[in-house]
């Protein structure tokens, strides 16, 4: 990472005398890692001696925690996820530690800002979206209430890819967040594992059992770095494993002398390639197995170090596992822990069958993320066999016995059989394995939990009603508010004292100063500075001037159709050409502003992209509008983009099709620094406007079980009334297709053709057409009541104050009382 400026701080304050330690130990660490004076050292060396003296704070206090859990022989979360979206460490880790003053007084009086210092770090690319950021989330409140629990992943060394926008266009470049090493990681050769992949499996009868080997597998290294993690005023330090893939060869040097070169290093290359990428891109053979063997090597690695460290504490009584031990599944990615317990406890520990079932069923919990068919993973069953033959031997007698109870339960019921099977039509389908097999399921609201019960898993549900619970996703607010935007966080600290910093729902006490006058103002005036910031933000790496005094209306989430960045920028389009056609239309100046990532592979997305970008540069250029609309693509959008952003918005795009986003998490970063919802009835919008009012959020569109009816009829006459009776509809639509966007381009014409032609005859499937009326109704009324700025400001002040049901304590307490049942470390 290439050194940014620093601005030397101004004021400086007389330090305490352990600031003045504090000094001496960062300027020690300067030079004793680097060799350096003060005065020789660059910024980046400065960032790395504070992290330092960090960690070594955090290692202290790991040492202790460490001993009182095993002295204890506490219940632990082993938390398996593909993605851990930490953001940069440097300032939360201050913060957990309740030294944010101490170190801008002593970086202040060395010359450098705290916050510029943190600018240096990277964002680790160990995740891409809100699945990630909510367990980077909830290994904080872990720790925070003391709960003994380790998050799993991969250490990638590289994340799922840097966006950089070219003529409007998503290019991907490599993410390598470890150019510059990482201060808080660990390595751990010593507790390096095997992980076996193909070859055969041969069975032997011996003493009475059968016994497994395998021939000609290959074998890969997995090694784990430890990054220690420290909770808010917490007594103990939990951790992030993650592992990193090694050739069990460093080099062939017969190779390498005769002057093969290529050759001699291909083996470790393409050993080490399963821990190279966040997330290949799937849609090529090479990349499906590439994605499988990353799954089984997450699993099979903390498998193997989880019944270790059982076994050396409690010896080798298996059924105590599940009274020391919960492991959750986080999405669906992590499914294959399931059989892969099987195979060590039956093949390595030398349990039967039933023992080793028994332990299972006991031991997993899953959450679903998604009703998306597509995200609902399956597996060719031949490349799962050629790849991993003996879980396929398991999986193959999971579903066999399966297979005989739905029999039971649903006699000669073979569709509803085909539905829940293991495996069907030659796939192996990762959900009903868990569903099978988990003690717990849950979703992540409570429209999502409902629409599992009754629709995606209702077969399930019904056989299992006390497996199933709803609970809702919640947000370490601690960052997304103390971190982030520490002037509100001291604001509301000056009124409600700081007990709500650790418990959230006093936030709630802020409501009685909505209508206060003096709290309005301070409240307002550091709305205004967060988007002057955020203004010089978007000059700096955009160009665009934007005014900080027009609406900031952001969307900014992963790029998918379900989302429907595609409504908001038809909409944008549609307020543009109202502009032009009518000079009398009143209309109060807006900014919006975009932040998204569309996978590699998805057309789509990248061409919608395109379409926002194009957009901007036509409105933003057009003297006709005088900048009465501004559009903003934020490249590259990440943590660290998102805490300058959310804090900054005045209005929070939340406008999925109803019945698709299972929860969302930035709806709750948003609302928390004030910003006031626009939404479908979908997700965690439904219980925010249960905590604000309706008067406090803009609620529109059709509802999930409107939207369902829909989609079981093409709906192809509906979407042509549309079309013929709403002006500003069409015209907005048309743009898409009569060169006027891009002068003589049509490139957007599958975007038009999808939804009014729609994919295999359904249009709109996302319901874009459908909702657009009523979406472009809210938004002005949005527009009319912002100018309004007493009721708009006790709207954004009942929001950050009713947020604190959303914090991910409450969320992590619900998942302990209900499904975990872990004590906290005394």
């Amino acid at each position: 990472m290439a050194e940014t400026k620093t601005t030397k701080a101004s004021a400086k304050v007389k330090l305490t005398a352990a600031e003045e330690a504090l000094k001496k130990e960062i300027v020690g660490k300067v030079g004793r890692h680097f060799g350096k004076v003060m005065e020789e050292a660059t910024p980046h060396m400065v960032y790395t001696a504070c992290a330092l003296t960090v960690r070594d704070q955090i290692m202290e206090k790991w040492a202790k925690s460490h001993r009182q859990v095993k002295e204890e022989g506490s219940k632990k979360l082993y938390y398996l996820s593909f993605e851990f979206l930490m953001g940069r460490l440097l300032c939360t880790n201050i913060l957990n530690l309740m030294q944010t003053d101490e170190y801008q007084h002593v970086l202040a009086d060395l010359g450098y800002s705290l916050s510029d210092i943190a600018e240096l770090e990277n964002d680790a690319g160990l995740g891409n979206g809100g699945l990630g950021r909510l367990a980077a989330c909830f290994i904080d409140s872990l720790t925070t209430m003391d709960l003994p629990a380790y998050g799993c992943t991969i250490r990638y060394e590289y994340g799922l890819f840097r966006q950089k926008i070219v003529d409007g266009y998503q290019t991907e470049l490599p993410d390598s967040w470890l150019d510059n090493g990482c201060a808080w990681e660990i390595a751990r050769p010593e507790e390096t594992v095997e992980v076996k992949f193909g070859g055969q499996v041969y069975s032997d009868w011996m003493d009475g059992k059968f016994s497994f080997r395998y021939e000609n597998a290959t074998t890969i290294l997995a090694m784990p770095y430890d990054m220690p993690l420290c909770g808010y005023d917490s007594k103990i330090v939990n951790k992030l494993r993650l592992w990193s893939a090694k050739a069990p060869d460093h080099m062939d040097m017969k190779a390498f002398n005769r002057g093969d070169y290529i050759h001699a290093v291909e083996e470790k290359e393409l050993a080490e390639v399963i821990s190279k990428v966040l997330y290949p891109e799937d849609n090529n053979t090479e990349g499906k197995e590439l994605r499988l063997k990353q799954q089984y090597f997450l699993v099979s690695a903390t498998l193997q170090w989880i019944l270790k460290e059982f076994e050396e504490r409690n010896g080798s009584d298996w059924s105590k596992l599940p009274d020391k031990v919960v492991i959750h599944i986080n999405d669906t990615h992590p499914t294959m822990a399931i059989p892969e317990l099987m195979r060590l406890l039956m093949d390595e520990k030398g349990l039967g069958w039933d023992e080793s079932w028994d332990i299972v069923t006991k031991v997993f919990a899953y959450t679903n993320h998604t009703v998306m068919s597509e995200a609902l993973e399956k597996w060719p069953l031949d490349m799962f066999k050629k790849i991993l033959p003996r879980l396929h031997m398991i999986v193959d007698e999971m579903n066999r016995r399966l297979m005989i109870r739905l029999n039971e339960i649903y006699p000669n019921d073979y569709t509803k059989h085909k539905y829940m099977a293991i495996i069907s039509d030659n796939q192996i389908f990762m959900a009903n394995m868990c569903l099978a097999s988990c003690f717990a399921v849950n979703g992540v609201s409570k429209l999502h939990t409902e629409i599992l019960k009754t629709d995606i898993f209702a077969d399930y549900y019904n056989i299992n009603h006390d497996r199933f619970f709803a609970i809702t996703n919640g947000i370490t607010f601690r960052r997304w508010i103390c971190n982030c935007n520490p002037q509100l966080a001291d604001l509301i600290t000056s009124k409600i004292g700081n007990g709500w910093i650790k418990d959230a729902e006093q936030l709630s006490k802020l409501k009685k100063f909505a209508k206060d006058k003096e709290f309005k103002e301070k409240f307002a005036a550091i709305k205004r500075q967060n988007k002057v910031n955020l203004a010089a933000y978007i000059k700096e790496h955009n160009g665009i001037e934007v005014d900080p005094d027009s609406i900031f209306d952001v969307q900014s989430k992963r790029l998918h159709e379900y989302k429907r960045q595609l409504m908001n920028i038809l909409h944008i389009i549609a307020e543009y050409n109202r502009i032009l056609e009518d000079p009398t239309y009143d209309y109060y100046p807006k900014t919006y502003i975009f932040g998204a990532k569309a996978a590699p592979g998805y057309a789509r997305a990248k061409l919608i992209i395109k379409l926002i970008n194009s957009v901007g540069d036509m409105i933003n250029n057009d003297p006709r509008v005088n900048g009465k609309i501004k559009v903003v693509f934020l490249e590259n959008y990440s943590v660290s983009i998102a805490e300058k952003l959310i804090i900054a918005a005045d209005i929070s795009e939340q406008i999925s099709t109803a019945c698709k986003e299972a929860s969302g998490t930035g709806n709750m970063k948003f609302m928390l620094n004030g910003a006031v919802t626009i939404g479908t009835l979908d997700g965690a919008n439904v219980e925010i406007l249960e905590q604000v009012g309706e008067d406090n959020i803009y609620i529109f569109g059709l509802k999930a079980d409107e939207v369902a009816a829909r989609l079981r009829y093409s709906g192809g006459d509906e979407v042509k009334d549309i079309y013929s009776s709403n002006t500003l509809l069409r015209r907005a639509l048309d743009r898409l297709v009569d060169g006027s966007i891009i002068p003589g381009s049509q490139m957007f014409k599958d975007l038009y053709q999808t939804l009014l032609f729609g994919d295999y005859g359904y249009p709109d499937t996302y319901m874009v057409i459908r909702d657009f009326e009523d979406y472009m109704k809210y938004q002005e009324k949005m527009s009319i009541d912002y100018q309004d700025r007493d009721a708009w400001l006790e709207k954004a002040i009942m929001n950050t104050a009713s947020a604190g049901f959303f914090s991910s304590d409450r969320t992590i307490d619900d998942y302990n009382r209900q499904i975990w049942h872990l004590a906290p470390i005394k």
